[in-house]
């Protein structure tokens, strides 16, 4: 979980900032960083999301920051 205060950290945002980039609560986004509480895949995602990086870097799978391209969905 050090990766994602200091990464939190590096972008300049408060735990009330994630709360609202994510909509995880507050104290349970305090939690997850202290490593009291593991977060869900949708949770990892949109906090992977709100810090511009993967959630493998997150899950210390990979030491690139910058998250991978997004794909872009063809509808039909």
């Amino acid at each position: 979980m050090e990766r994602l205060r200091a990464l939190r950290m590096e972008r300049g945002y408060t735990q009330i900032k994630m709360q609202m980039l994510t909509g995880i609560d507050q104290s349970d986004y305090s939690k997850i960083e202290r490593g009291k509480r593991y977060y869900t895949f949708e949770q990892c995602r949109k906090i992977a999301l709100a810090l511009e990086t993967s959630m493998d870097y997150l899950a210390g799978l990979t030491d690139e920051k910058l998250p991978y391209p997004r794909s872009i969905r063809k509808l039909g």
